[in-house]
């Protein structure tokens, strides 16, 4: 069996929702649903009275939703008593990151909490946001940094996650200029002659923002998709070249700006993204990590004392 199966049950039980349940267990509602068939193909019973609306337990399913509440917690408990002798019995805060957060934001995050956090140890994981987001779920981090827009929110329950907002960065279209300092390609392009399309991967965070923005746009936008990939610094590096246009984080492209290696390909479509950190709310019958939990009190004081502003000046 399947650890995930009593995860998504425990939510189904509380959620009474299929849809609801899968969409905070970050999986199709097709798939949560082969999951629980699955636990109670295990099981050798049903679990769920499928007859009934909202969704209810059987007798069997809430025999099984209080066993597995106790078995989750054990297992959370013997995890973090394992973690407790990685490094040599250090004091190590694992971060979950996406690939460009964990390239632009997070060394020089890091850099700022030297002096307010000392000794800071910590591990970083980089990945695509929706496996920084099951990493959190299942308890493999004590915190995930993540981009954050309304247009796309994450799907984490404010009862059972913490959140701070650390920053704001910019998501804008960039290109390589040409030798008299304009844009090489300009937006919005034509409807015979589309601009090369530098694109993130379909499943992609940042991709999903920006099909968002250009959905938004008053203006038609006429892009021929050329290059596709789900990391930012694979965007900037095919910019670089000239092989077309990308939509950026400042973060991520605050040198070359600067050094007018590359420029805006036209005014209109940025957007803001919150950069945002999370945490598994601790519960009476888990002790949080001293570290951990010694970051999140500074940077929540931080929030309250500072509220978070743009990332970049």
């Amino acid at each position: 069996m399947d650890t995930k199966w009593l995860e998504d049950f425990v939510s189904l039980a509380e959620t009474r929702s299929f849809s609801r349940s899968a969409q905070l267990r970050h999986v199709t509602q097709s798939a949560f649903s082969r999951r629980i068939q699955a636990l109670e193909a295990w099981a050798g019973t049903d679990l769920i009275d499928r007859s009934s609306y909202p969704t209810r337990l059987t007798p069997a399913g809430e025999t099984l939703y209080d066993q597995s509440i106790e078995m989750l917690q054990g297992l959370q408990s013997t995890r973090a008593m394992l973690r407790g002798h990685t490094a040599a019995g250090q004091d190590v805060v694992e971060f979950a990151v996406p690939h460009t957060l964990a390239f632009t934001f997070f060394p020089a995050w890091v850099s700022r909490l030297r002096g307010k956090i000392d000794p800071l140890k910590c591990r970083l994981t980089a990945l695509n946001v929706h496996d920084a987001v099951q990493r959190l779920v299942e308890g493999r981090c004590d915190l995930m940094i993540a981009y954050h827009h309304d247009a796309q929110p994450l799907q984490l329950d404010a009862e059972h996650y913490d959140m701070l907002t650390l920053g704001q960065d910019v998501l804008a279209p960039y290109v390589k200029p040409a030798a008299d300092g304009t844009p090489l390609f300009a937006l919005p392009g034509l409807v015979g002659q589309p601009l090369p399309y530098l694109a993130y991967a379909p499943e992609a965070y940042l991709g999903h923002a920006v099909d968002w923005r250009l959905k938004a746009s008053a203006t038609p936008i006429h892009l021929d998709r050329v290059y596709e990939t789900d990391i930012a610094e694979g965007l900037k590096a095919m910019a670089l070249e000239g092989h077309g246009m990308a939509f950026l984080p400042l973060s991520a492209v605050l040198k070359e700006v600067r050094a007018k290696t590359l420029v805006s390909a036209g005014a209109g479509l940025d957007m803001a993204l919150d950069v945002r950190i999370y945490r598994q709310r601790p519960n009476a019958k888990q002790t949080p990590r001293s570290q951990a939990s010694a970051l999140w009190d500074a940077l929540q004081s931080q929030a309250v004392a500072k509220p978070a502003g743009r990332l970049l000046a």
